[in-house]
């Protein structure tokens, strides 16, 4: 493991979070949407984002976007891992792809969440932030991806029984916040705690913060009864039909 300066290599962060942005600015429901001469921000719930795109253009386009933004996260995510991962914050034990791959993956989600491109009128976060946690307990114990992958399949049957795609999402990535906070706590149990220590589970709980924000007005809806439902069964069965109807 080598050393490094955060004085020294201040610029690179400076990089990573203008390229990881810009990256998270790339919003493929506005751009599917557009194709077919629609405007999703008018549609449904008008957010650009999964559960929107599902609810009005089926599963598969859902499918779709959902695998978009959550690579968007995932890639920014791997590149910093693969980037820092054999250096050392100067003076400590931290690992430097502790911090920046979570560093990296924030800016894409507020890439999505407040897009300057489009005004910063973007999706919730979600699918970016679940891209960015798959990729950031993967990419060091490569089994971690079965837990990411059977928490997914967790908030599907939680959406399915409920209807409640928001809270499912938002419970979601407070859980994966929580998996990696505890791998943190007893990676570095034994370090002293430091500003850079504390930053780096900042950075992990700040997905959490930055999601439930960009649901707060799902959560008021929630609480007062009046939250959208979202019918995944419904979904499939509706564009069955509409096939079998195109057919006939």
């Amino acid at each position: 493991m080598e050393p490094f300066s955060m004085a020294k290599n201040w610029w690179q962060f400076v990089l990573m979070a203008i390229v990881s942005y810009s990256i998270g600015c790339i919003n493929i429901a506005r751009i599917i949407a557009s194709r077919r001469k629609k405007d999703i921000t008018q549609m449904g719930s008008g957010n650009p984002g999964t559960m929107n795109m599902t609810r009005e253009f089926g599963w598969k386009v859902g499918l779709l976007t959902f695998v978009f933004d959550a690579f968007k996260g995932g890639i920014c995510v791997l590149v910093a891992h693969l980037i820092y991962k054999d250096f050392l914050f100067a003076g400590t034990m931290l690992r430097v792809s502790d911090f920046t791959r979570y560093y990296c993956g924030l800016f894409a989600v507020l890439g999505h969440i407040l897009p300057v491109i489009y005004r910063f009128n973007g999706g919730k976060g979600i699918a970016t932030t679940f891209g960015v946690f798959w990729v950031a307990l993967s990419c060091e114990t490569p089994w971690y991806i079965l837990i990411v992958f059977g928490a997914f399949l967790c908030v599907l049957l939680f959406i399915t029984i409920t209807e409640w795609g928001s809270l499912g999402n938002i419970l979601a990535t407070a859980i994966f916040s929580v998996i990696q906070l505890v791998i943190f706590f007893y990676r570095y149990e034994h370090q002293v705690v430091n500003g850079l220590l504390i930053s780096i589970y900042m950075l992990v709980f700040a997905f959490t913060l930055i999601t439930w924000c960009a649901h707060q007005k799902n959560l008021f809806r929630l609480f007062s009864g009046e939250e959208h439902r979202t019918s995944l069964k419904k979904i499939v069965k509706k564009k069955t039909g509409d096939k079998e109807g195109n057919k006939a």
